[in-house]
């Protein structure tokens, strides 16, 4: 529980358990929002209940009310990186009863729709099989139905298990009672339009059937809910597991949890920096893109911070920790991740609305049906048939099948596409986004720093600045150093040996090569030993700086002799990727934690007028809650840590595979692909699976409202209503076939 004093006023998060649709989630906000000076806000994706409460209200009394509505709730435990998987998943539970109800449905199913199947006293096999799929399968909807009829409230579980346990007792009264149970019964399947008795007729694959299909439904969206906490995972997981602390003289291995502030520890290369604090000892580069977005290492020094997680590229550094614990910086880009995920508006099911009046309205029609027989002198039987035929035709099957099969046949195609969605709940942003905000480093940009340009002295040639400025490089671990060997590789070819190697750590790195001193490195290395720079190369690394770049001096002789410009470049693809997302009525915005001159260089590049530059991972959460406020419908792009709060905050995130996995769990949808023109394709995507979603809630609404006056005129028997229905459910499962013929634009 996390609670904040504010004007009298405190915060918890409550987990909420039980909730099966969006409208359990509008139930019990609307409950909680009750309770004077209580604001709730209730997310079904994530079951997690934001309450806002005055002091006059406990904890206790907000879990009261919760419970008091039919469902369960708690404050939420702290989460922990190596926190295991609970072993009453959902997903594992529903994927039992899914396994088990369909296995022993397929038969029931072929022994009432062929004939040529049937044996004597085949019924009977019937009833056996369907039991436990009915009462078992179906429990986790009986009991639903059954929490919401002790508060006065209907939703589709209670349409559900009304239709299951109808069709079950109708079947059940048949067998014993009459004429479904004789030896010999041979189940015709005639689409009359007629009334009947219909005690000669069981529907046990009507309601084993509907339990099935809702189950594959519900299986599907549980899987796709389950990931809600795996960005706070992955962020957690960055951090440093053990750190080597300075005690009594010596170092000692720790868990990073044993880290206290002011505990001096050291930082080899290659080592992630535990927690934040300050250098005490030593110089180094630091890759703090995770962090800030920045592509070029950061040069620390002593008495400089450094941030926990980010990596030591350079040397040997010692660090006095100044946060540790959930003050980190990590820590609170965690909370906002947290936060940003659960400050998203319940995804209002479209199925779920039209359940709220569709519900209420079949139960009445039911009843209406059953007292109309009765009124015009019908039997019971007659009544009884018409009024099952209301409600099994009008039970949701193909509904449950209108989210969970276009899904997974879109996702799959995606997958194939190199486009991962997450679950049904991302889909309705795509079709309303109007703005695209767009990371740089590793999005735009390739986000690994090459050579771009190479700047010579009078007298001096670009081979001989290349291979000597790459002998001297090639021997330092740093990434610019390892650009410049690169560069210098792949433009001049084999390098010469180096001899005499010197790394001055922050500055620059000296060596001998085929006899001569070398120096690269920054202005001040070279002002340091009285090296002379010409005007043309001082211009040529004024300009790289303005535009972002980093300028490498190299000079042998005691004069500069070249200026070598390492940066990060932009994306082959990229601004066609742009042209193409204004083609789809989406406007662009550079988002970067770099600096000025190089982000406008790169939006420049790409085709981008809007750029908001130099921002930190909280500052990229507040330009797209600035955008969102603006009233745009806002989608962001992006790869790294830095990005995870600001992909968590967007109507839609969509993350770069080739980024890390908490930007990757953050986002809404994955682009496996390190190519921007992904994006194109996952949104055009995106909105054809959510149009074939609509598509099938219609059609699968369209069957049942048309043939409701049939079954409550007695026209429909029980199964010719379960054919309908069971139409209804191939049309759906069709449709969303045809999301297999989408094509990639690339």
């Amino acid at each position: 529980m996390s609670t904040t004093a504010h004007d009298s006023s405190r915060t918890v998060e409550l987990v909420i358990g039980g909730m099966t649709c969006a409208s359990c989630a509008a139930r019990v906000e609307r409950k909680l929002n009750k309770v004077e000076g209580v604001a709730a806000s209730v997310n079904y994706a994530t079951e997690k209940a934001h309450v806002e409460y005055p002091a006059a209200v406990s904890v206790d009394d907000l879990v009261g009310v919760v419970e008091a509505t039919g469902y369960t709730a708690k404050a939420p435990e702290p989460q922990q990186a190596d926190q295991p998987e609970r072993t009453d998943d959902e997903t594992r539970t529903l994927r039992e009863r899914l396994v088990y109800s369909a296995v022993l449905t397929v038969p029931v199913i072929v022994l009432a729709m062929v004939p040529a199947a049937q044996f004597d006293n085949w019924q009977w096999l019937s009833l056996t099989l369907a039991a436990p799929v009915v009462v078992w399968g179906a429990w986790p909807f009986h009991r639903a139905a059954w929490t919401n009829l002790r508060h006065g409230a209907a939703t589709m579980d209670t349409l559900i298990s009304l239709g299951v346990l109808a069709a079950t007792l109708w079947s059940v009264y048949s067998l014993f009672f009459g004429m479904a149970g004789m030896p010999g019964l041979r189940h015709g399947f005639e689409l009359t339009v007629s009334p009947g008795g219909g005690t000669g007729n069981i529907y046990l694959e009507v309601a084993s059937g509907v339990t099935t299909f809702i189950l594959a439904g519900r299986y599907f969206e549980a899987r796709a809910k389950r990931r809600s906490g795996a960005a706070l995972r992955a962020l957690l997981e960055l951090g440093a597991k053990d750190v080597a602390v300075l005690r009594d003289g010596r170092e000692r291995r720790v868990p990073v949890d044993d880290l206290r502030v002011g505990d001096v520890f050291a930082v080899r290369p290659g080592e992630k920096i535990a927690t934040d604090g300050v250098v005490t000892e030593g110089g180094s580069a630091v890759d703090v893109s995770m962090i800030t977005g920045e592509s070029v290492p950061v040069e620390v020094a002593v008495g400089e911070g450094v941030t926990g997680a980010t990596v030591n590229v350079g040397g040997r550094i010692l660090v006095r920790a100044t946060r540790v614990g959930g003050d980190t910086r990590l820590a609170q880009m965690a909370r906002l991740v947290e936060e940003a995920q659960n400050g998203k508006a319940a995804v209002q099911r479209l199925a779920d609305r039209v359940s709220a009046v569709f519900v209420p309205i079949v139960l009445v029609l039911a009843l209406g049906t059953l007292a109309a027989w009765r009124a015009s002198g019908g039997d019971v039987a007659e009544a009884f048939t018409a009024a099952v035929a209301v409600l099994i035709i009008a039970c949701p099957c193909a509904l449950g099948l209108a989210t969970p099969t276009a899904l997974l046949v879109g996702t799959g195609r995606g997958a194939q596409l190199g486009i991962l969605i997450k679950g049904p709940e991302v889909l309705e942003s795509t079709r309303r986004v109007d703005t695209i905000v767009l990371d740089k480093t590793g999005t735009v940009t390739t986000g690994r720093m090459s050579l771009a340009e190479v700047h010579v002295a009078k007298g001096t040639t670009e081979d001989e600045v290349l291979r000597y400025a790459g002998a001297v490089e090639h021997s330092s671990e740093h990434p610019i150093a390892k650009a410049v060997a690169d560069g210098a590789r792949e433009r001049a070819g084999e390098l010469p040996v180096v001899t005499e190697f010197r790394n001055t750590a922050g500055l620059g790195v000296s060596g001998v090569v085929n006899g001569t001193v070398v120096l690269a490195g920054r202005a001040a290395f070279l002002a340091d030993r009285s090296v002379a720079v010409d005007d043309r190369l001082t211009l040529a690394k004024v300009n790289a700086e303005k535009q972002g770049a980093t300028a490498v001096f190299v000079a042998w002789d005691g004069a500069a002799r070249g200026v070598l410009v390492v940066s990060d470049t932009i994306k082959p693809t990229s601004a066609q990727a742009v042209a193409e997302l204004r083609a789809l009525g989406l406007r662009p915005v550079l988002l970067t934690g770099d600096n000025a001159g190089a982000a406008e260089v790169v939006a420049e590049a790409a085709g981008i007028t809007e750029v908001v530059a130099e921002v930190l991972p909280e500052d990229k959460v507040a330009a797209v809650k600035r955008l969102q406020g603006e009233g745009r419908v806002v989608a962001m792009v992006g790869d790294g840590v830095n990005d995870a709060a600001a992909l968590a905050q967007a109507d839609l995130g969509l993350a770069m595979g080739t980024g890390t996995d908490a930007a990757i769990q953050a986002g809404d949808l994955t682009l496996v692909r390190g190519d921007l023109r992904a994006a194109v394709d996952a949104i055009r995507l995106a909105r054809r699976t959510l149009g074939t979603i609509r598509g099938n809630l219609f059609w699968a609404f369209a069957y049942n409202v048309a043939a409701l006056p049939l079954a409550a005129f007695g026209l429909l028997n029980p199964m010719i209503a379960g054919a309908a229905m069971a139409f209804s459910s191939v049309f759906v499962v069709s449709n969303s076939l045809r999301l297999r013929r989408f094509r990639a634009a690339h």
